[in-house]
């Protein structure tokens, strides 16, 4: 197990709308709460259900399966493969091996013809992915008889493998629709261990056991992810009993410290909270003033007193704890340093203490997404920090929908993290190629140097190699930092003590819905009473 396990705190990913029907009954407080129903909280929601269209891509979907999963501790094993591939000596030939006898839950049988359908759509053009390119190195994708299927890649990808947690989607069913606008979109079939229930969305996302599933049907036979975008109301729906479990911010968090129904798990994660430095802004467009904003943050005093100490400080996408992590690239807070980088690129402080250059003053907006308090909390400290040095920074709440078609020249408190490799953390945060494609590199960040170096380390199966190649990348970002990073954040989650088998993985950014405790819930089982 890779994380700490903590009694009476709480935690973090998911919350509750108004839950009707079996689910409302089944929160913890609940007068005859139903001994196999659990429901959680989520703080974001799928567009689509389908894995066609990213969906589930990084494992745990619940309603589908990979070809590998991973385990409690971050490492790959078989789910519809019944062995880890065969690799080809020069890494361009991955050959999988199908378990026999597994079924979709409508009862055809699943077989290569699925996976070869999964993997060509997705690639397809027409077909609206938007993390098809975390594919771009298949060159093809084959089925030799009903249980076998081959990859060739156009080079020697080493994360390759990683990239077969990736739900696989029925031919029979999905293969007969519109990709884009199919009810799979909205009613998937799958192999996983539950079959979706209902799905009202901005309110929850119902599941019920798959009784046929191949590892055995579940113990949890409702599962409800209840959608609650709001820190606060999430931790009041928690206490309230209309969840059984929750993801909350370390201060919301401390109001369940003496709860002794209720158990707390702290994950680790490679999950982080950064400023975007928009390159086509006149203010963090200028090396300088980045330079000067990522010497003058204090990131301990963020983890201190925003996380209460659950994190740690961030000095780029690779924790600090990791072993890809670049020693020597750790920036203390000092803002002598970021004055004097001002001053000697010619920003010089104005009557206000706001610094100018060539008439151009040193303020920009920072827009979080309303409802997130550690996101919230994160942008107000960043600010302080900076007008210490000259800068101003205007803090903006909006939806996604309003910060999207800003971050061309607006900065974002933004978020990523992928515990799984670090090409799948760097990769599409700082390759130039991808700059302003969608949320991918968001402050289109641009270094030939970095560019390089991203491609030599994917396509390299050395490790030696891979870490040189890395190490300069992490490198780059102290002499031109595209992003100030902030601090990496541990999950806290609170859930209902009333069943076994509950652990923690190595946890990515958290935008899935398969992290927290509940990442294995189709293996709880009741304690006894």
């Amino acid at each position: 197990m890779t994380a700490r396990t903590v009694r009476g705190v709480a935690g973090a990913t998911l919350a509750a709308a108004l839950i009707t029907g079996a689910a409302a009954c089944s929160g913890p407080g609940a007068t005859g709460a139903a001994a196999d129903a659990v429901v959680v909280g989520i703080a974001t929601e799928p567009e689509s259900l389908s894995p066609l269209l990213g969906y589930g891509k990084d494992g745990n979907s619940k309603i589908f399966d990979g070809l590998l999963t991973h385990d409690a501790d971050m490492k790959l094993k078989p789910a519809l493969a019944e062995a880890l591939p065969e690799v080809s000596a020069d890494g361009r030939t991955y050959t999988y091996k199908l378990r026999p006898g597994v079924k979709f839950s409508d009862g055809a049988p699943f077989s290569a013809k699925d996976v070869v359908f999964t993997y060509r759509t997705i690639l397809d053009a027409k077909t609206n992915n938007a993390s098809k390119n975390e594919l771009d190195a298949i060159e093809g994708v084959e089925a030799r008889g009903e249980a076998t299927v081959v990859f060739t890649l156009k080079y020697p990808y080493a994360p390759f493998a990683e990239r077969t947690v990736l739900p696989i989607a029925p031919e029979h069913i999905a293969g007969r629709q519109d990709v884009n606008s199919g009810d799979f979109t909205t009613r998937p079939v799958g192999t996983g261990p539950y079959v979706l229930a209902g799905w009202s969305k901005g309110e929850k996302i119902g599941f019920k056991a798959n009784p046929g599933y191949w590892g055995g049907e579940p113990a949890v036979k409702k599962f409800t992810m209840a959608v609650v975008k709001d820190d606060d109301v999430r931790a009041t729906r928690l206490r309230s009993g209309e969840l059984d479990a929750a993801i909350l911010p370390p201060n919301l968090a401390k109001g369940f410290e003496k709860d002794a129904a209720r158990r707390t798990y702290a994950a680790k994660t490679f999950d982080y909270r950064n400023v975007t430095l928009p390159t086509h802004h006149q203010v963090t467009g200028d090396v300088a003033v980045r330079q000067a904003l990522d010497a003058a943050v204090d990131r301990t005093a963020m983890v201190d007193e925003l996380l209460e100490g659950a994190g740690k400080p961030a000095f780029g996408p690779v924790p600090t704890d990791s072993p890809w992590f670049t020693a020597g690239t750790e920036r203390r807070h000092d803002l002598d340093r970021a004055k004097k980088i001002l001053d000697d690129a010619g920003w010089k402080a104005g009557d206000d203490g706001i610094r100018v250059k060539d008439g151009v003053r040193a303020s920009f907006p920072l827009w979080y997404t309303s409802g997130d308090k550690i996101r919230q909390d994160h942008a107000l400290a960043f600010a302080s920090d900076a007008k210490k040095a000259g800068i101003e920074v205007r803090t903006e709440a909006g939806t996604w929908e309003v910060i999207e078609p800003r971050m061309k020249t607006d900065a974002v408190l933004a978020g990523g993290g992928s515990p799984a490799d670090p090409d799948f953390d760097q990769y599409l945060l700082l390759t130039s190629s991808l700059g302003g494609d969608g949320f991918n590199n968001m402050a289109r960040y641009d270094n030939q140097t970095v560019d390089a170096a991203l491609d030599e380390a994917r396509r390299s199966g050395d490790p030696a190699v891979r870490k040189a190649a890395y190490d300069t990348v992490q490198r780059e970002l102290v002499k031109n930092p595209g992003y100030v990073f902030l601090t990496h954040i541990d999950h806290l989650y609170v859930v209902n003590d009333r069943w076994e088998g509950l652990t923690t993985q190595v946890e990515p950014h958290d935008h899935g819905l398969g992290s927290g405790p509940w990442w294995n819930v189709e293996s709880w089982k009741p304690k006894a009473k």
